[in-house]
């Protein structure tokens, strides 16, 4: 059976910044295996308004910073071009249309067979990603409704969606970022929001909310996400009088402690208090023509675009990881013990306030530490 020393699963942003960190040290004795046939294929499918809700300097793989000339908010397209040029930077090659089917461990390191062989690794690096399988709820009379069900997942643009009533389930950052998108181009936008929400808006006053966040953080005694709280009431208003329900867990707290994203607001809470987007409970089931919500009250509906979150999977191919899997059922740890040595996980950092190209910068550099101190002793 073929040997390798370092195995890297998945060639998107989480894969090449640790084969980039790899290379930067001089360390190219790895393999990157990815299924689909090229590289940075999930943000290649996002859909096409998308832009980086980070800054563009808190937001780059480490050792090449995006070109100056990209805007602070990085749009998808130069993100793409972004990372096909990390990976032409640091003449990463991976084995592209390949699927890792299963990583097991033995007595020699790891196992993993995938679509076209079976080898062993010293070290292995699941960079496979939060956002890998759509969660698709199900919901009664579901097989009954006449119109399309899809996840946003398969969202691109508001064309196949113009003259018809849409529901977008979930107010997630995709899904308010679909509803803006539907909304501006005068598709009848209705939104359901199962969840108290936690808003921040982008910016403040041209000033990405970003860096002000960085600065109220340094404020001692709390007082920094007292002055936050306070921001965002003046900034937003009332807004539970529009249908939506405010957390009361700090932004910053609910995403450290339960790895949920604060919805960052590029104009979707405006449509909402102007009535192109309407608010609606959960849903409880469909009937031919539309969703009824938990109220009973039934909405004709078109088209249903589910923002409903992700599965990251890593148990699908890898049972061991099952032992360090979170609430939210990804790796909670970057480095694994015991029966996970040597195996690291890499892009499932949820709860930074950097977000997660944040956590993979700071990781990615973090893992190639380890795996180099490990292969240098």
């Amino acid at each position: 059976m073929k040997h390798q020393s370092i195995v890297i699963i998945g060639a998107g942003p989480a894969g090449l910044a640790i084969a980039g960190c790899l290379s930067h040290q001089g360390i190219d004795d790895y393999i990157i295996i990815e299924s689909a046939d090229e590289v940075g294929s999930s943000w290649r499918n996002h859909y096409d308004r998308l832009h980086l809700h980070t800054v563009k300097k808190w937001s780059h793989l480490p050792h090449l910073p995006f070109p100056q000339e990209y805007p602070v908010y990085v749009s998808r397209e130069q993100v793409v071009d972004y990372l096909s040029s990390y990976a032409k930077h640091f003449a990463i090659k991976p084995r592209l249309s390949e699927e890792v089917k299963s990583v097991t461990r033995s007595d020699s390191g790891w196992n993993i067979s995938t679509s076209k062989e079976t080898f062993t690794a010293d070290h292995v690096v699941v960079a496979t990603g939060v956002n890998k399988v759509p969660k698709m709820p199900i919901w009664p009379g579901q097989d009954d409704y006449k119109g399309k069900i899809t996840h946003s997942k398969y969202y691109k643009n508001p064309e196949p969606y113009l003259n018809q009533s849409v529901l977008v389930v979930g107010m997630g950052n995709t899904g308010a970022e679909v509803a803006l998108d539907l909304a501006n181009h005068d598709v009848d936008v209705h939104i359901s929001v199962r969840s108290p929400i936690s808003l921040v808006p982008r910016d403040l006053n041209g000033r990405p909310v970003q860096e002000t966040a960085k600065i109220l953080a340094k404020i001692p005694f709390g007082l920094g996400d007292w002055l936050g709280s306070q921001i965002r009431k003046v900034y937003f208003g009332n807004v539970e009088k529009y249908g939506l329900r405010i957390s009361k867990m700090h932004p910053t707290v609910q995403l450290r402690e339960t790895g949920k994203t604060p919805v960052i607001d590029l104009g979707t809470v405006d449509l909402i208090k102007k009535g192109k987007i309407k608010v609606h409970p959960d849903i409880k089931s469909f009937d031919t023509s539309g969703a009824v919500t938990i109220e009973g009250k039934s909405i004709p509906i078109d088209q249903v675009i589910l923002s409903t979150g992700y599965k990251a999977a890593v148990e699908s191919f890898m049972p061991s990881v099952q032992e360090i899997l979170d609430k939210s059922d990804i790796p909670g740890t970057p480095i694994g013990e015991g029966n996970l040595s040597n195996a690291y996980f890499l892009g499932f950092d949820n709860y930074k306030v950097g977000g997660i190209l944040g956590s993979i910068h700071t990781d990615s550099q973090l893992i190639a530490q380890e795996i180099i101190k490990k292969i240098r002793h």
